[in-house]
């Protein structure tokens, strides 16, 4: 009897930030606001770039060193890396993973991430900590498209686990993790509010 196997699944881990510990999500939108205006050479960075908002992630990719409240955030964070790295079944040889960097993200409206990955990092993530009504999801592309050629596209009605593309719209306080090497985006944002998040990478 022909039996369909899945193979080579591609894991997202979803969750409430809060599910592994308490942290006051408004002290740390504060933060953010505060570090984007101050940070002189994030804000040039920006406007050489015309990156539509403001990132420190040229500039401050350090903010457990900055401020308390992010030092907290590294605690929860290191939580949930390591219970996705357990899902993952990574032979770890007795490491641990830890975090690379970190740093803000404010999109304005109009603003877009275009489609990337995180080379030389495992795991990568976004905590969400505004997300006003239309702002962008983030969009994951099925790694094996350059090998696809001559497939033919999919229905529209196809399995989530087929779609080229999968949108992932989160909620405020939560935290979205993959595998480094996923290619993802953030659409434009056509909200008129901001849309911040906090972005990290994770080595080993």
């Amino acid at each position: 009897m022909s039996k369909t196997k899945l193979l080579f699944s591609t894991p997202i881990y979803q969750a409430r930030l809060s599910e592994v510990g308490k942290i006051d999500m408004l002290e740390i939108e504060k933060s953010c606001w505060s570090i984007a205006q101050d940070d002189e050479a994030g804000q040039k960075w920006c406007e050489e770039n015309n990156y539509p908002g403001y990132t420190s992630y040229a500039s401050l990719s350090d903010l457990t060193w900055r401020s308390p409240i992010f030092e907290g955030l590294k605690k929860l964070l290191d939580l949930h890396v390591e219970h996705f790295s357990g899902d993952l079944d990574f032979n770890l040889e007795g490491r641990s993973l830890k975090l690379e960097d970190i740093w803000i993200n404010i999109l304005a409206e109009g603003g877009n991430h275009s489609a990337h990955l995180h080379p030389n990092s495992v795991i990568s993530g976004t905590i969400y900590i505004s997300m006003p009504p239309e702002t962008s999801a983030i969009k994951f592309e099925d790694p094996r498209h350059p090998m696809m050629m001559a497939a033919p596209s999919r229905l529209a009605t196809a399995k989530e686990y087929l779609k080229p593309f999968i949108y992932i719209n989160p909620l405020a306080g939560e935290i979205l993790l993959w595998e480094s090497w996923l290619r993802h985006e953030v659409p434009t944002n056509v909200s008129s509010e901001e849309r911040i998040s906090i972005s990290f990478n994770y080595s080993w």
